[in-house]
């Protein structure tokens, strides 16, 4: 586009008023991108992001204190909490059905995880009974043969839907 001295007087007005770049283009019949574009070189004032559209800075966030630990339950609980209640407590929902595996046992020390320990996680992270499997691994392979056959899963072959 030929940038007349018309054309830039009204392209200052039009961003004077505060109008969006995509009106000015569709007023001007000339693309988005050409009026930020002459506007940057023209040195025009900067919009404001409507992405950003909050100009305060958010505050840093606050670091939370730590959870605290619940302690160990006692064998027999305080008198004030022994009264039976007055209906039975609904059994809890079964858990999903998993794969049974065989049953590893808990090191006595967790092992160190590296080339010559198998690293499939056991329990749920986060919490004191999470371990990884501890066992020997395949060569080359970071499994024990057990979960090897868990984590590498032959694909399919294609040939057998195409019929």
């Amino acid at each position: 586009m030929d940038w007349t001295a018309e054309a830039i007087e009204r392209l200052k007005a039009l961003w004077a008023e505060g109008h969006s770049t995509a009106e000015i283009g569709r007023r001007m019949g000339i693309s988005k991108n050409a009026v930020v574009g002459k506007a940057h070189r023209l040195n025009l004032p900067a919009r404001p992001s409507p992405i950003r559209r909050d100009a305060q800075p958010r505050p840093a966030p606050v670091p939370r204190a730590p959870r605290p630990v619940a302690p160990a339950r006692a064998a027999v609980p305080p008198p004030m909490l022994r009264a039976a209640p007055a209906v039975a407590p609904a059994a809890p929902p079964p858990a999903p059905a998993a794969p049974v595996l065989r049953a590893f046992p808990a090191p006595a020390a967790r092992p160190r995880l590296g080339s010559r320990t198998c690293c499939w996680p056991i329990g749920e992270p986060g919490t004191s009974a999470f371990r990884f499997c501890g066992a020997e691994p395949m060569a080359g392979k970071p499994y024990c043969a057990e979960h090897a056959a868990l984590a590498y899963v032959k694909p399919r072959d294609r040939r057998e839907d195409a019929a």
